[in-house]
This record gives structure tokens, C-alpha cells and sequence, in this order.
């Protein structure tokens, strides 16, 4: 077995491949294949479902790890046939001519399930095993440099899949082979880099019956205050976010390859600060970093109600928006995994920790196919006032971004006696005054070296006054 700083070099490339594997197989150019062969706004609106949907698996693996002394074995076996699960359907319609375009969504739509159903079994699993291994110490720092590199990882996915596809001439179908051929690829090296990283044995919980095992973590109050978070900002967030790749390739009218250039230049956004991310986290706590990141994610949502359906104008204005939102949704990442591991006991960890994604994740699917349904049928209604033009797709982004303004509220209530108030940590960031804290994330990315500097210097931290009310 590797020496943990060789482990933890591994585990960051693990992380850098799995998520190419990501970017290549779950790809706005899955969107538009399915697109390609007749899916409407119900199709995309289970297909941006299924991946919280099926999160469900999370508490199977939860109970299954109590009757397993390690997770090893399990998870790199069902973790192989998950990275292999959309290579039949990818290369189907290139080599069999002779299928529906209709079948081909259906079976595009299943392997997504069967896809996603395999992953979230194994995420509990690996991530309880990554809780028992990394130390505690500097945890939250560690997950920001390996967030780093994997956002710099998407980038460079997307936009060779972007080249691909704009400089190869190439149509959609086997450019989606190939896509996953390469992704899948990927997908398996990041497993195999696991062999040699050890793995403590399974701590299991003493007498674990099913109610015990599932009641456990709702009888914490910090886990049923971040639950309740979670669960809201999920149904907040699928209301609107399954439908961006669908609204820019039909509402627009942005090619294939200018909406993967435009998410390649999104990942960025967070591939710049989350290093910083992860030692803000360090220092202040989890619920800070939360409140700040969900205050801002209704950013995305005002820019595309307001964009104008001119694919040039809309590549110029979304792009900065949503390397914005790449970092906000890098913050989120950090402070919710970290607050995870850190608050899960060894002890039926796997059950802590889907509970605190699994049930959001089950709410986020229900939401994205309720709303996927509700865009199928205003697929003919339109509204033009003061010169612009409305249509199903904006009346989803308005009611997402009402839900997300009133998640900050849930943020708050999030309960982490230890961290620093949401104000105090704002003004470390960007200044002393309420005004100045407008400027949030403008003031992180100024004051990065300073934050990056005191926290791996291991400077004394800051004072940490009360929390705010809730």
C-alpha cells in the first residue's frame, strides 16, 4: 500500500479522471444526442432527473456497509460496470441502423438510470472510506486543492469535446461514441488508482437494526438542520437547472459546440478559487461559506430570463455568469462535503452521509420531472411584454430563482456552533462594511494569495463570535 502523501496524490488524479469521465459521458452533447433522435422537454426533464433521482441507492449501500468489514471489493466491482454503462447505447446508433430514434432515448434514458443507481450506491461507500482515511486536519483544505484540479480537468474536457465537435465536421452520433469511448476510459483508470490506497475497516454500528441504522442521523440537529437545507436547495435548484443546455441549443439557437466551449469556460471560474475555497472553509466553517454561495446562485437564473435568443450576445454575456456560478457551486461542494465527514461519527458514517445528500437528491428528481412535464406543456405558449418574448423555459428560471432566494433563509438555520458568522467572514473577505460585502466573490479573488498564505502557513485563526440569529 501507498504512504498517505502518495495516496493523496492518487486520490487527486483519481479525482481529475473521474471527472473527465463526467464531462464526456453527461455532457450537454447528451443533451443534444437525445435531441438528435426526438427527445422533448419530458425526456430532458427525467433525464436531468435521474441523477438525483436514483440517490435513493445511497441508503442501500448505508445498510449494506454495516455487514462488510471493507468496501473495497464491492465498490471497485459495481464502480467498473458503472463506468462502463453508456458505451452499448453511445455506439448503438452508429453500428445498428435499424433502430427508432424513440428507442434509442428510452435506452439512453435507462442506462442513465442504471448508470446513476451504480454511482450513488458506490458514493457512501468511497466516501466513507475517504472519511476513515484522510486526516480531519486540513481535510476541507485538502478537498479544495483536489477540487481545483478537477475543475481544471472539466475545462479541458469540455473544450476538447468542443473542438471536436466544431473543428471535426463531425454529427452528433458518433461524436457521442467517441466522446464516451474516451470518457469511459477514463472512468476505469480512476478506479484502478484506488488498489494500493488503504483502507480501514469498516467500523460498524453495534446491534444495527434498519430503524436504528436510518433514524440515526435525523436525531442530530446539526444533520437535520443541513438536511433541511439540502433537500429545499435541491427542489430550488432542479426547478431550473436540468433545462439550461436544452434552452440554449432550442430556445436560443447556440450550437452543440458554442454550449461546450461556454461550460468549459465556466469550470474556470471555480478551477480558479477553489483552493481558496477550501481554506476559507478551514478557517471559518461550513454553514459561512453555505449561506455566502447560495446567496448568490440566483445570479444564473436573472441572466437567463434577461438574455435575448441571439446565440453570439448570449456566449458573451453567460459565460462570465456562469464561471460566477461554477465557483458558487464549488463553495457549495466543499462546505457540504466537508461538514459531512467531519460531522458523521466513524460509526455508521455511510448512513450519515446519505442522508444528508440521498433525500435532497430524491426531492431534486421528482422536482426535475414535475418540471420537465410543466415545459412540455407550455411548449406552445408564449407571452411578449415591453418587447420581450416569454416562453415555458423563463417561466421555470422565474420560479427557480424565487426558490433559490428563499433558500438562503434555510442556509442560515444551518447549525455548526463552532463557525464563524456569515458577516464576520465576508468582511474578512472583502472588507469591513456591509456595502463592500455586495462585492463578494470580486473580494475573494483579491484577498486569494492572503487567505491561501495565512491558512497554509497555519497563522492562528481568526476570532470567532457568535452566530447570527437564525
Amino acid at each position: 500500500m501507498w504512504d498517505q502523501p502518495t495516496s493523496q496524490r492518487a486520490i487527486v488524479i483519481a479525482g481529475c479522471l473521474g471527472m473527465a469521465y463526467t464531462q464526456l459521458t453527461m455532457s450537454p452533447a447528451t443533451i443534444e444526442f437525445a435531441r438528435a433522435h426526438g427527445a422533448d422537454g419530458l425526456h430532458i426533464g427525467i433525464l436531468g432527473a435521474l441523477p438525483t433521482a436514483t440517490l435513493f441507492m445511497q441508503f442501500v449501500a448505508a445498510v449494506l456497509v454495516n455487514h462488510l468489514q471493507y468496501r473495497r471489493t464491492v465498490w471497485f466491482t459495481v464502480s467498473i460496470i458503472q463506468r462502463l454503462a453508456y458505451v452499448p447505447v453511445a455506439f448503438g446508433p452508429w453500428l445498428v441502423k435499424d433502430v427508432s430514434g424513440t428507442t434509442w432515448v428510452w435506452a439512453l434514458i435507462a442506462v442513465t438510470a442504471v448508470n446513476h443507481a451504480l454511482l450513488h450506491f458506490c458514493t457512501p461507500l468511497w466516501m466513507s472510506w475517504m472519511g476513515d482515511y484522510l486526516p480531519r486536519e486540513g481535510l476541507s483544505r485538502f478537498w479544495g486543492r483536489r477540487h481545483l484540479w478537477m475543475q481544471w480537468t472539466a475545462a479541458l474536457s469540455l473544450l476538447a469535446a468542443a473542438l471536436l465537435l466544431l473543428q471535426g465536421g463531425w454529427s452528433i452520433t458518433p461524436a457521442f461514441a467517441v466522446l464516451t469511448g474516451v470518457g469511459a476510459a477514463f472512468g476505469i483508470a480512476d478506479i484502478l488508482l484506488f488498489q494500493k490506497v488503504n483502507e480501514p475497516p469498516v467500523q460498524k454500528l453495534p446491534q444495527p437494526t434498519l430503524r436504528r441504522v436510518f433514524s440515526a442521523p435525523f436525531h442530530d440537529q446539526r444533520f437535520r438542520s443541513y438536511i433541511s437545507y439540502a433537500c429545499f436547495w435541491h427542489f430550488a435548484a432542479m426547478v431550473g437547472a436540468p433545462f439550461i443546455s436544452l434552452y440554449l441549443l432550442e430556445y436560443v439557437g447556440m450550437s452543440l459546440g458554442s454550449v461546450l466551449l461556454m461550460w468549459a469556460g465556466s469550470w474556470v471560474g471555480g478551477a480558479f478559487l477553489s483552493r481558496s475555497l477550501g481554506g476559507v472553509v478551514e478557517q471559518f466553517g461550513h454553514r459561512p461559506m453555505l449561506i455566502l454561495c447560495t446567496a448568490f446562485k440566483a445570479t444564473n437564473m436573472i441572466a437567463l430570463l434577461l438574455v435575448p435568443p441571439r446565440p453570439e450576445l448570449a456566449l458573451v454575456v453567460l459565460t462570465p455568469v456562469f464561471m460566477l456560478d461554477a465557483l458558487l457551486n464549488a463553495g457549495i461542494a466543499i462546505a457540504s462535503n466537508g461538514f459531512l465527514l467531519k460531522n458523521s461519527p466513524q460509526e455508521n458514517r455511510t448512513m450519515f452521509i446519505a442522508a444528508g445528500t440521498a433525500l435532497a437528491g430524491m426531492v431534486g428528481g421528482i422536482t426535475a420531472v414535475g418540471a420537465g412535464a410543466l415545459l412540455r406543456g407550455l411548449s406552445t405558449w408564449s407571452v411578449t411584454w415591453a418587447g420581450w418574448t416569454f416562453a415555458g423555459f423563463h417561466v421555470l428560471f422565474a420560479s427557480s430563482l424565487i426558490l433559490r432566494l428563499v433558500s438562503i433563509g434555510l442556509a442560515v438555520r444551518v447549525h455548526e456552533p463552532t463557525a464563524s458568522s456569515t458577516r464576520h467572514v465576508a468582511s474578512q473577505l472583502i472588507g469591513a462594511t456591509p456595502l463592500r460585502i455586495l462585492y463578494f466573490p470580486v473580494g475573494l479573488y483579491r484577498n486569494r494569495r492572503e487567505l491561501e498564505n495565512e491558512t497554509d502557513a497555519g497563522k492562528a485563526q481568526a476570532p470567532r463570535p457568535e452566530i447570527e440569529a437564525a
